[in-house]
């Protein structure tokens, strides 16, 4: 199999309870070739961390420079790679699907919320559609559900939401979901809702907690910007015992 969007789409599926597909997120072509070398299949580059790298607050990347950093991660690996693109910069849907191909990526996120706040979700639906009718099976689109991070109405049930904002996404031809923040004692509730792979946000300190995700429902870990921040403490540290001496 050499198409490496076949290749990413494959990882995906078959995934064995205990054993989701775990994706590291490389914020540069350095930590990219670092998650590669460890031996990991593929990688999904975190916009925050992509921000962090470029000196720019979470949501403020411009998009041409989040395109050329996530072209850079895709160039220096021969392993796919996936980007998240937020809500896709205001791009009409078959030049956000231009951009995502030339930067060589096989895949991206798209979330359900602008400005901090949810999205109508058969807009979000119609939207979704139109990516992947542009994309013509060249990219995987992982579809990110937002309740968990953003206000919902007094009384309104996250669960039963999530899962039907997610089922229209999946109606629409997403090929994943991503509840981000869903706490992991819901995520059985949810994957039972859906009939597409269940993304999971993972802790990077925690070894044997992407297996438990799995085995909960999760069919693919990934960690947003922890990695990224991660390194960054440890340049921190390193910083104060080389200023201390």
């Amino acid at each position: 199999m050499n198409d490496p969007v076949a290749v990413f789409r494959a990882l995906h599926h078959d995934r064995t309870p205990g054993d989701p597909l775990v994706l590291p997120g490389p914020w540069d072509a350095a930590s990219a070739r670092v998650f590669e070398e460890a031996g990991f299949p593929a990688l999904a580059t975190p916009s925050a961390g992509v921000a962090a790298s470029l000196g720019h607050a979470d949501g403020r990347t411009p998009a041409a420079e989040m395109f050329a950093a996530v072209a850079r991660i895709a160039g220096a690996v021969s392993v796919p790679v996936s980007a998240d693109v937020e809500a896709g910069y205001g791009l009409a849907p078959a030049e956000l699907v231009e951009r995502l191909l030339e930067a060589g990526v096989v895949g991206c996120n798209l979330e359900d919320s602008a400005g901090g706040v949810l999205l109508d979700p058969r807009e979000q639906a119609d939207r979704l559609a139109g990516v992947l009718g542009a994309a013509d099976g060249r990219l995987f689109v992982n579809a990110r559900v937002d309740t968990y991070v953003r206000a919902l109405p007094d009384g309104t049930d996250v669960v039963a939401e999530t899962v039907g904002r997610a089922r229209l996404y999946a109606a629409a031809g997403a090929e994943c979901v991503y509840p981000i923040g869903a706490p992991a004692d819901h995520l059985p509730r949810l994957a039972a809702g859906v009939t597409v792979p269940l993304n999971a946000h993972g802790a990077p300190d925690d070894p044997s907690g992407a297996r438990r995700l799995g085995e909960l429902g999760a069919a693919r870990i990934t960690f947003g910007p922890l990695l990224q921040r991660h390194a960054t403490d440890a340049v921190r540290d390193l910083a104060a015992r080389l200023l201390t001496g």
